[in-house]
């Protein structure tokens, strides 16, 4: 049995300002992260940085580090990968920031407004390219349209251990609910889940995890 010392978890959304009072997020809620977190409490390991954007989902008896931005979330990443023995991308990072905040209040001054966005840093990427040898890199996927083949694509490309792939339907919104379905996805073999409580659904990824540090 694998014996980690200390596990990093992302959780939740990032949000980009548009000004002191808007921004641009997405739907993500921390459910995800919170378990997982839990559960890593659960089979005691001892060190569980969790760092998060705003959520109201937060775990105790673990070390939060609240962020709002995505390149937060990477100055943070940055600080604490290097000695991570795991570390599980769970959170939901904005792809796009407004190229700049504005400092005041944009008025409704006209009938259309045009923001331009830039491209966030790939967070998985990168810790994907710097992984020390014997660190297990989790990634997770929201996809919509040729699942496997994107997933496949995005574990190869960000050099992970497992991605947790999330098909996207009405029927699973993945997002902001108490169930999911997912798929996990290895350089081996691509295993659907059936769907579940995200308690139970972190207790498994855990599982995986420890099977694939063995």
């Amino acid at each position: 049995m694998a014996n980690f010392k200390k596990v990093i978890i992302t959780s939740g959304p990032t949000i980009e300002p548009i000004d002191p009072i808007r921004f641009i997020s997405n739907r993500s809620s921390g459910k995800s992260g919170f378990h997982l977190s839990s559960e890593a409490k659960k089979r005691g390991i001892p060190r569980i940085i969790y760092i998060t954007g705003p959520s109201r989902y937060i775990p105790p008896d673990v070390e939060v580090v609240p962020i709002e931005t995505a390149l937060e979330m990477r100055y943070q990443l940055q600080k604490q990968a290097a000695q991570a023995d795991v570390i599980l991308m769970a959170a939901a990072v904005g792809d796009y920031r407004i190229d700049r905040c504005y400092p005041e209040k944009i008025k409704k001054t006209k009938d259309t407004l045009t923001l331009q966005l830039v491209k966030n840093p790939d967070l998985l990427f990168e810790l994907g390219r710097s992984k020390k040898e014997g660190q297990i890199l989790v990634g997770y996927a929201a996809e919509t349209e040729d699942i496997f083949e994107h997933a496949k694509q995005k574990l190869e490309k960000k050099n992970l251990d497992l991605l947790i792939l999330n098909k996207i339907s009405a029927e699973n919104p993945a997002f902001s609910v108490d169930e999911n379905q997912v798929y996990f996805v290895t350089k081996e073999v691509i295993r659907g889940l059936p769907k579940m409580d995200k308690a139970d659904l972190a207790a498994h990824i855990w599982d995986e995890i420890y099977k694939i540090a063995n």
